[in-house]
């Protein structure tokens, strides 16, 4: 991996005998380890303006003419340089004075600025061009370096597990841990293994999930506790593919260069996957239709042969909120969610093989669970915050009322995962809609215009009556009249309705439409 230390150094620069450069005094190893981007030359006593950050000056010290044992001038020179990013100060010797002035040593001592003595037989043309060499010849590894790196995570991607091997040769390039999420944000891949502590890897996980759920494609550098990662996404914005993760801070140029290589070829192989996911997918979408015609033969032998056994029955079916439409135009975030639940739920099938099956069904998902083992739906509603409704337990043979039960469920429920048992302790009535309201409104109405202009309590008596169970004395004593006054309304009922209150249908009829105006 790339970092600045492979950049030439100070250091490295002292190290070349033929320039017989001495360092004088000491220097801390993090000052002479700094970079050197570039030697420069110039005796201005302020050159800050025409010099550059990571750069080493050299000097023969005519500005300091006049200055004598005064320590200011030397000082504030060197406060200059350093406060520029110079990192490295070389006096040439026997130009214009003998040795390197006390003030100049005690100045840079202080400032914590590396000095380097630069003898009279060492031009200064000879340590700069010193230097250029050697970051030509860093760059030149660089790149050779990048080609050779490209060139074995090609062959890498020819292997049976291209992923697979394409992460690992990409962390054995880079010397640290890569790690490959799918498009659900889980770790799929990685190398080394376990090369991340727990802690760690649950804050890359969260890190890596906030990514997918944005749906842009983009690169991004983060830190986790004190190591540096870099996020790079898969696939193409709204649908993304995965996330690719490094433990690694920004890269040089050649660096990111083979990442990019990396991102090319694993969003490739995962575009080439998906028209077998969406093939797995038909299948799959056939298969819970198969189901649905009380038939599962056909679902049981295909299940075996692809994901393994169907659920033991009796099972619980649960159906999701509709993630995308079928045959219609849906936005992508929609459809990536709908991808990405159906990975999620393809890499828990892997996993709990015999205990999960799904499948789409008019762009909601469909999952079979065995009883009692809801943790898969009660995950999916969480993760990408959708609802959920469960149906009662039931045989294969009852999966479509088991399947209308889960419906009535998720559009009735107002959690996130609402069972139908929980929905149908409200009874039948409870399930009554806007329409049924909308006519009950209309059937009522001849009785609430009834008691507004005459004065009577049509509405108020028919709905004591049925609740006391058609009950004359009952229905008396609840609104507190004698018996023959509720015989006398309830016959004006009869007349304003035009109904006969003697027939059960009828009175089936009001109390639903009492019911569903109340609602």
């Amino acid at each position: 991996m790339t970092t600045d230390a492979d950049v030439p150094t100070l250091r490295a620069l002292l190290s070349r005998s033929d320039l017989q450069l001495r360092l004088a005094g000491g220097a801390r190893d993090d000052a002479l380890d700094r970079p050197v981007r570039w030697v420069h030359s110039s005796d201005l006593a302020d050159p800050t303006p025409f010099l550059s950050e990571g750069l080493v000056l050299l000097t023969t010290g005519t500005q300091f003419d006049g200055a004598g044992e005064e320590r200011g001038p030397y000082r504030d020179y060197v406060q200059r340089l350093s406060a520029r990013g110079v990192v490295g100060l070389g006096f040439g010797t026997e130009v214009v004075r003998h040795g390197i002035p006390s003030a100049l040593e005690e100045a840079c001592a202080a400032a914590g600025m590396p000095l380097f003595e630069v003898p009279y037989r060492t031009p200064f043309i000879a340590v700069a061009r010193a230097n250029a060499e050697a970051i030509a010849a860093q760059a030149y590894a660089r790149r050779s370096w990048a080609l050779a790196a490209q060139r074995a995570i090609a062959l890498a991607a020819l292997r049976p597990d291209g992923l697979g091997a394409t992460v690992a040769e990409l962390a054995r390039q880079l010397d640290t841990w890569v790690g490959m999420f799918d498009a659900a944000g889980e770790l799929v891949r990685e190398h080394p293994t376990g090369g991340l502590e727990a802690a760690t890897a649950a804050a890359l996980h969260d890190e890596v999930g906030g990514v997918l759920r944005r749906g842009a494609r983009a690169g991004s550098a983060l830190r986790i506790g004190d190591g540096p990662f870099s996020l790079q996404t898969l696939g193409r914005g709204g649908h993304l593919r995965g996330v690719i993760a490094i433990a690694a801070g920004d890269l040089d140029q050649e660096g990111r260069g083979v990442v990019t290589a990396v991102i090319a070829m694993a969003g490739l192989a995962l575009e080439q996957q998906q028209g077998l996911s969406r093939a797995r997918n038909a299948l799959r979408a056939g298969l819970v239709q198969s189901l649905l015609s009380g038939d599962p033969s056909l679902a049981r032998r295909i299940a075996r042969e692809m994901w393994g056994a169907l659920p033991a029955a009796p099972v619980d079916v649960a159906v999701t909120e509709a993630l995308a439409g079928e045959g219609t135009r849906t936005t992508a975030s929609a459809r990536a969610r709908l991808d990405a639940t159906t990975e999620l739920l393809e890499l828990r099938g892997d996993e709990r093989r015999g205990t999960l099956f799904f499948g789409r069904v008019e762009g909601a998902l469909v999952l079979v669970v065995p009883t009692g083992e809801r943790a898969v739906i009660d995950e999916i509603a969480e993760r990408f915050d959708i609802r959920v409704g469960v149906s009662e337990p039931a045989g294969y043979d009852g999966i479509r009322a088991a399947l209308d039960q889960a419906r009535v469920a998720r559009d009735r429920g107002t959690a996130s995962v609402t069972a139908f048992a929980d929905i149908g302790r409200a009874g039948v009535l409870s399930a009554l809609s806007a329409d049924a309201r909308a006519l009950a409104d209309a059937q009522l109405r001849p009785l609430v215009d009834n008691d507004r202009t005459q004065g009577t309590a049509l509405l108020t008596t028919l709905r004591a009556w049925l609740d006391a169970d058609c009950s004359h004395e009952a229905c008396a004593r609840a609104l507190g009249v004698h018996r023959h006054t509720v015989r006398t309304r309830l016959a004006h009922i009869e007349r304003v309705l035009g109904l006969d209150l003697g027939s059960f249908p009828v009175r089936a009829e009001l109390y639903a439409a009492l019911r569903a105006a109340e609602g």
